[in-house]
């Protein structure tokens, strides 16, 4: 084998390679996608198996737009729900250090806490809230 035949078989197995992803993911967005009925659905599977180059040029010219748009939607829905997540993890979406301390007065007024259960609870607050 010479140096030749071995960039000509990798730009073939490169090409391979290629195809498969994209009728991976048009097959995928072909499933994810909630404008289409389960007739359209069925209909370009079919049409994928049959034809497969022919099929997954046609959806991408077609639908590709709205493809990458779901793709972009289900990105951003995922960053948001990490960040929710994080926040509820944190305390981040909590009360802040001046209401924990504020609350904290009120239960050191009422009784229901010592004075340094207070003092506690406000080096608490204040060491999360730097």
């Amino acid at each position: 084998m010479t140096f030749w035949d071995f960039l000509v078989w990798s730009f073939w197995f490169y090409l391979v390679i290629v195809c498969i992803s994209i009728f991976i993911r048009v097959i995928i967005d072909v499933f994810r996608d909630p404008e289409l009925n389960g007739w359209a659905k069925a209909l370009w599977c079919i049409f994928l198996v049959l034809v497969p180059f022919l099929a997954a040029f046609i959806y991408l010219i077609a639908r590709g737009g709205r493809m990458a748009q779901r793709s972009t939607e289900r990105a951003m829905q995922a960053q948001a729900a990490n960040a929710d997540y994080i926040r509820s993890v944190s305390g981040g979406g909590g009360a802040s250090a001046a209401t924990e301390i504020e609350q904290g007065k009120k239960l050191l007024d009422s009784g229901a806490i010592t004075p340094a259960e207070f003092e506690a609870l406000k080096a608490k607050a204040l060491g999360t809230a730097v």
